[in-house]
Formats: C-alpha cells, sequence, structure tokens
C-alpha cells in the first residue's frame, strides 16, 4: 500500500561562538513534540524554498541573526513513531552579523523558546532528543558530510539509528543494579559520557595439565601454591584487534560484549561467543558467577572513553578445540591458552598489555574452588 503520509522538510542549524552552540529551549508551545527540549534552530521549507533560503529566513527570524557563513554538514532522518516523517538538513554556522534577540519573560525568541549560548563541553547536560546526542558526536568527530537515520517508537525512545547505511549499536542506560532506566543512547554516545550500560563477560576454561612438581604438592612454575585453584585451570585469551576503539591489542576476556537494548544477559552471551570465537552455545552452557561494576576513564585516538558497566560473568563449561575456532576478525586478533595463576601475576607486566582486571579473576577463582567439578 502506498504511504499517503508526506514527509516533512526541515532545517537546523547550531550556531557557534566562542566554542559554544546557540541553542533554543523549547519550553512556549504546549503541543510541541520538542516540547522542554533544547534543539537547535531552523524550521519548515515553505514553498519552492531552496534548503539554504529556508535556513537563512528561519535564522533570521528565530535569532535575529543574518548568517553569512554556514555549512551543509548532515541529513538526517527522523522517524518519529506516530507518523511524523522528517527529512532534516542540518547546519553549521560560524559567522553572522547582528544581535541575538530575546522576546518576553514567558514566550522567548520569536515565540519559540528561550535562546542560550551554551557551551559545547555542557551540551549533553541538556534535555536532548538521544539522536540529536549522537549527531553532536558525530560533528565533533568527522568533518565530512554524513547520513543519519533515527527511529523513535513514538513515546521519545530511540529504537534505531544507523548512519551512512550502516546500523549503530543501541544500549540500555541502567541504574547500578541493573534496573533500566527507560533511557535508549548509542553506544559511543554511552562510552562518550559515561553512561552506565550493561555488558556480558564469557571465560572459556580448561583443567591444565599438572607437571611433575604440581604433582608432588609443590610450588607451581609461575610461582602460586599447586592447592591454589588457579594453578588447576587454563583460561582463553582473546587478543583484540588493532582497529578497536578501545584498548587495541589488549589481551581480554575471552568473549564479550554490550548487551544491546532491550535484550538479556544470557541470550546476549549466546549471541557473542558465537559472534567472535564461532561457538555455537545454548544457555544451559553457561554458569554464572556474579556481577561486577567496572569504572574506568580512558583516552583513546584523542577522544574520551569512559567505560561504566555492569558486568555479567559466566563461565563456559564446554569443551573447545582451538583449532576449529572463528575469530571475528574485525574484533579479535587471535587466541592463546594461558594459565589462570600466570595471567593474574603478569596482570601489571608492561610486556602483557591487557584489560583484564583481577576482581574478576578472584571471582573466577572462587567460584572454581567452591564448583570443582563444574567443568569436565
Amino acid at each position: 500500500m502506498k504511504n499517503t503520509n508526506t514527509p516533512e522538510l526541515t532545517t537546523l542549524c547550531y550556531i557557534e561562538k566562542d566554542d559554544c552552540y546557540l541553542m533554543l529551549h523549547r519550553v512556549s508551545k504546549e503541543n510541541d513534540i520538542n516540547k522542554d527540549k533544547w534543539i537547535g534552530v531552523g524550521g519548515h521549507l515553505e514553498a519552492d524554498e531552496s534548503p539554504e533560503e529556508c535556513l537563512l529566513r528561519e535564522v533570521k527570524e528565530e535569532t535575529g541573526l543574518t548568517l553569512t557563513s554556514f555549512r551543509y554538514r548532515a541529513t538526517i532522518t527522523f522517524i518519529s513513531g506516530d507518523g511524523c516523517t522528517e527529512y532534516m538538513a542540518l547546519y553549521t554556522a560560524d559567522g553572522f552579523t547582528g544581535e541575538v534577540m530575546t522576546g518576553d519573560e514567558d514566550k522567548g525568541a520569536d515565540g519559540e523558546g528561550i535562546l542560550e549560548w551554551i557551551p559545547k563541553s555542557e551540551i549533553n547536560n541538556l534535555n536532548l532528543w538521544e539522536g540529536d546526542r549522537i549527531f553532536f558526536r558525530l560533528l565533533e568527530d568527522r568533518d565530512d558530510f554524513f547520513s543519519l537515520k533515527l527511529v523513535y517508537n513514538g513515546h521519545g525512545v530511540l529504537t534505531y539509528a544507523a548512519v551512512d547505511g550502516k546500523p549503530m549499536e543501541l544500549l540500555d542506560i541502567i541504574e547500578e543494579d541493573g534496573s533500566k532506566t527507560g533511557i535508549v543512547r548509542e553506544r559511543n554516545v554511552a562510552h562518550r559520557y559515561g553512561s552506565m550500560h550493561a555488558t556480558v563477560h564469557m571465560w572459556v576454561m580448561r583443567r591444565k595439565e599438572k607437571n611433575a612438581a604440581d604433582a608432588a604438592g609443590k610450588s607451581s612454575s609461575y610461582g602460586i601454591s599447586a592447592n591454589d585453584p588457579a594453578g588447576e585451570w587454563e583460561v582463553l585469551l582473546q587478543k583484540r584487534s588493532a582497529n578497536k576503539d578501545s584498548n587495541p591489542g589488549c589481551y581480554d576476556i575471552s568473549s564479550a560484549g554490550h548487551i544491546s537494548a532491550g535484550n538479556e544477559p544470557l541470550p546476549s552471551a549466546v549471541r557473542e561467543i558465537g559472534e567472535e570465537l564461532g561457538i555455537r552455545a545454548v544457555p544451559e552452557d553457561f554458569l554464572y558467577v556474579g556481577t561486577r561494576i567496572k569504572k574506568s576513564n580512558k583516552e583513546f585516538y584523542g577522544k574520551p572513553f569512559i567505560d561504566n558497566q555492569l558486568s555479567y560473568i559466566y563461565i563456559y563449561k564446554g569443551s573447545v578445540d582451538t583449532d576449529l575456532i572463528t575469530l571475528q576478525e574485525e574484533e579479535v586478533e587471535s587466541v592463546e591458552w594461558m594459565a589462570l595463576d600466570e595471567v593474574i601475576r603478569r596482570l601489571d607486566d608492561p610486556s602483557f598489555p591487557n584489560c583484564i582486571y583481577l576482581e574478576e579473576l578472584d571471582k573466577l577463582k572462587a567460584y572454581l574452588a567452591e564448583h570443582p567439578g563444574c567443568i569436565y
């Protein structure tokens, strides 16, 4: 059936000055899809207008400014979920003449809301559409033109996003106890600003063959007592791809990944270990070890990477033939078996770059001590 809804054609502009954006707080209109949100300035194309003509007219009407320098940065496809589809031409502008006009206390500028210069560093603290957070990040990270599609569920919750035709990963933002806040946020935005989200960690393990010293009850070759639970086990470590957006080239958990929006831990564990290592698992193959909260603040490729996550930790109890493992090349460079006690010993060794945490290994040791027969 042919869609009879006519898409809306609009422009949106973020005007820059002194490392600030001119933002419009939409507080004036009651039946406004942008009610209480902070957005840029712009509006609908009138008959026979080009996007640039609309841009110049709307900026003049809403702010009193005459643009003298602007760039067409992106096309935004906005689907509200309640029958509204909008194609938006997104601009930034760094040159203008005139002074920003102010309306009365109730109506603000041009009756649309209140105009205010907001430092770019504080933009994320505003009440924004989640999709707007994505294109603010893209405007910061990219200088080329891009196309962004944003789909909402009709109640303001983001359900799909794609940049240049490639789907983006969306995450449920959670409290530290795992409860969902109702906010769905794009993965890179969550890491840029440190939003709490959930991940799954899957450890592939096997019993280590004992040498003569171990059998005699003496210290192991790694300097840990053979009676230590760590001395009985090996773990499969992955070496992260050199192209990863965080911790590239580091040794890491056997398999790990984000829990995508709307998903739960165990199905996510099954999916991730299949994608990264080619292991065909079912939920019954996993032993639940517990959870831990990780908080880190690092920088990669000149950009902040704030990782606040609640991790669900599992042991994969199936046997694994490393010769049959199929690696996801964009995620994993290689895999290697290593004694658990050696991993613990080398965590702070500069020659062993890793993003593994002792607290998590201690949880594995405690679980294995309490369940010595859990893996055969």
